[in-house]
């Protein structure tokens, strides 16, 4: 028997997935998170785990996992002590930045701090030209002497090498970080043109800040992680999901920690990928709600979106500009801080909000019974009705709800001269809403339409708000995945092996032809492939990707064009007309008689998808199975049988009572009008009144909006 693990960790829960390939059977699970220490949930949860569905982790092939760690530790400032190298009179780079203000009309404007303080940079001389060429040679000794006053006067634990048009020739970059690796080896040391070899000093001295700041922290993380699977008993393979939605082995993702931000949200968004080529969706909108935020991504043709362009600890969650760039290749994702923990609280003019503020793990909502005193969205839920206090997680964990009843009245209802459940109804609501707003933006600035477009929902409060957020955005259909609550975990168990490089090499299209194309690409192709050859990938086993920014010759503003082969002059020669019709599309002018330039060459190597077939059985601790995708049922097909009985529910109108089904039950074909819940092990989905769904092949639910 050959088995897979997948490991999810989110700001409240982690969650786990165990694949039997045989079998086709998933196993799933889901603890608090710890957030002292999180590796030590995910260890005690794969133990639990194996040890409730009688497995031996030497039958363990491999563990998948995905985790939140890099982007908590940059939005907390956790980090470690970085210092920063620059060019003599650049000092000052990381506090410019753009010069430009995100919100034009605000007087108090604040940006996050750099993440190597001004006392933290020394600058050295050395002089790059932006084609490459060396204008002063770099005075190593200079750089040995900063380096050590850094060490002595400012405690640095990391080091970020960041030089003027390094991205063109990084040798100066280079033979400082050997420098450093031979006389400093206890330093963790990132070179800006290593991390992100791009345009823009900027955007790509932050970036490799970030990268250092959170190396010393991550590869601790690691090491635990590897330690406690040794103890086990663990000889698989351990591989780490990065933002783009690629696997990676530990010691590439320790070089790149940065390409981890997004690295547990990406698998949720390849697994709504997953579910819309089998349902053959075009369009679809991946949402995902957590404990802590709610994270939507779009899905075309069945295949995310994405992007290299992304921004950390936003000062202001909804203004682009008021955060730390990031320039790594990632699943283009928004993600909004309101999530089951987030807190209820009333703002300065006494309007009432939802997060972004979150309760975590500890304490938790005030109905999880561990001190929580502030209303949060899963203590408003309860209080509706929509989760039964006996069976969270199954009824491993029951819920207080006389304290969230206690919360609300006491932080929300009394302070607006509310009734109590209507405080729970516009804390529900107006986190819908929030997340509906922040959706409405990401599209339109997109071009997606969400009339035409299916809402994959999941996450352990996903299904709880879906509906409601989809008639907030117009949204025709709802598919409910069975597993919902872990699917971040199933992703994983889905995710090749992928890696992406990328450079600035600004080169005018009618200045090379095929061969000179393919040479240039060439380099990219073999550094993609090195980190999937070193896992054991044949190169026949490989899949490259090619993508270039382009632009018409002196424009700002770049347009990513994917070519159709590499491999054959017939990609070369299609770029222009495949420019011109994104051009086109994007701006709704004819395209211009200026030279192409070709500025940033992107090649992504791509291994072959683990084996996940749709017709699996997913089976939780304390429940009966579900078995999907073959026709036969997890349970009986009469009503009664899959009915587990009625509760009053709130819907922000008058209670009604409504019906409460076991989702492990129900069988293909079976069909429902809301208002109605269904109970799965991990999460909850409601079907707002009047709305129909029905149980499919698969058995995912699928409900229609008719109201």
């Amino acid at each position: 028997m050959v088995y897979r693990i997948g490991v999810d960790i989110g700001g409240t829960f982690t969650d786990f997935a165990l694949f039997d390939e045989a079998a086709a059977r998933i196993a799933i699970h889901k603890q608090l998170t710890t957030p002292d220490d999180p590796s030590r949930a995910v260890l005690d949860g794969i133990a639990a785990l194996l040890r409730d569905n009688g497995v031996e982790i030497a039958a363990v092939e491999s563990v998948a996992h995905g985790t939140t760690l890099v982007t908590n530790a940059l939005i907390e400032r956790k980090g470690a002590i970085t210092g920063m190298l620059v060019t003599r009179n650049f000092l000052d780079v990381p506090d410019m930045a753009r010069e430009q203000r995100y919100d034009l009309f605000d007087l108090r404007l604040s940006f996050p701090e750099p993440l190597a303080p001004r006392d933290r940079r020394r600058e050295i001389s050395e002089r790059v030209g932006y084609d490459g060429a060396t204008v002063l040679a770099l005075d190593l000794a200079e750089a040995r002497a900063a380096v050590s006053d850094l060490l002595d006067n400012a405690g640095i634990e990391a080091l970020a090498i960041c030089l003027l048009h390094s991205y063109a020739n990084p040798a100066h970059e280079q033979a400082i970080a050997a420098m450093v690796a031979e006389e400093f080896p206890q330093l963790h040391v990132s070179t800006s043109a290593d991390v992100h070899a791009g345009l823009g000093e900027w955007e790509r001295w932050t970036t490799a800040a970030m990268n250092a700041y959170v190396q010393p922290l991550f590869d601790r993380y690691l090491a635990r992680i590897e330690s406690g699977l040794g103890d086990l008993g663990f000889i698989g393979k351990l591989y780490i999901m990065t933002s783009s939605g690629g696997m990676l082995l530990p010691e590439t993702a320790r070089r790149y920690p940065v390409r981890m931000l997004e690295s547990g949200p990406a698998a949720g968004v390849l697994m709504s990928a997953f579910h819309g080529r089998a349902l053959k969706l075009d369009n679809v909108l991946s949402f995902d709600l957590g404990g802590t935020t709610a994270k939507g991504a779009l899905v075309r043709g069945g295949a995310p979106l994405k992007t290299d362009q992304m921004e950390v600890a936003r000062v202001h969650d909804f203004k682009r500009g008021s955060g730390l760039p990031a320039r790594v290749p990632s699943i283009d994702m928004i993600e909004i801080g309101a999530g089951g923990g987030s807190l209820a609280w009333i703002d300065e003019r006494g309007l009432l909000k939802v997060g972004p503020r979150s309760a975590g793990a500890v304490p938790g909502p005030a109905c999880y019974g561990q001190g929580g005193g502030q209303a949060t969205l899963t203590d408003a839920n309860l209080m509706l009705g929509f989760l039964d206090p006996d069976f969270f997680l199954g009824g491993a964990m029951r819920l207080d709800k006389p304290a969230a009843e206690r919360v609300i009245r006491e932080t929300v209802a009394e302070p607006l001269s509310l009734e109590p459940m209507r405080a729970a109804w516009g804390i529900h609501d107006i986190a819908n809403e929030d997340v509906a707003r922040a959706f409405r933006i990401h599209a339109s600035e997109r071009g997606f339409d969400y009339r035409v477009a299916t809402m994959i929902a999941f996450g352990g409060s996903g299904p709880l708000q879906a509906m409601a957020i989809a008639a907030k955005l117009n949204i025709p259909r709802v598919v409910f995945p069975i597993g919902a609550g872990v699917m971040s975990a199933l992703g994983l168990l889905a995710s090749p092996l992928s890696f992406e490089q990328a450079r600035t090499r600004r080169t005018f299209l009618e200045d090379i032809d095929a061969a000179a194309f393919a040479e240039l690409l060439a380099p990219l192709a073999i550094a993609a492939k090195q980190p999937l050859l070193a896992a054991g990938l044949r190169d026949d086993e490989i899949q490259l990707r090619t993508r270039l920014d382009m632009r018409y010759f002196g424009q700002g503003h770049e347009i990513e064009v994917i070519v159709p082969d590499q491999a054959a002059g017939a990609g070369f020669a299609a770029l222009p007309g495949l420019f011109a019709v994104l051009y086109t599309n994007l701006f709704g002018v004819a395209p211009l008689d200026e030279p192409l330039e070709i500025v940033t060459w992107k090649v992504e190597a791509e291994g072959p998808p683990p084996p996940l077939q749709t017709g699996y059985t997913v089976t939780s601790a304390g429940s009966d199975a579900g078995k999907a995708g073959d026709g036969e049922a997890g349970g009986k097909t009469s009503d009664g049988d899959s009915l587990k009985g009625t509760r009053v529910c709130h819907f922000g109108g008058a209670p009604l009572d409504t019906p409460v089904y076991d989702r492990y039950r129900l069988t293909p074909g079976f069909s429902m009008t809301g208002p109605a819940l269904i109970e799965e092990r991990e999460s909850t989905c409601v079907i707002t009144p009047g709305n129909r769904a029905v149980v499919d092949a698969a058995l995912n639910i699928v409900a229609t909006l008719e109201n």
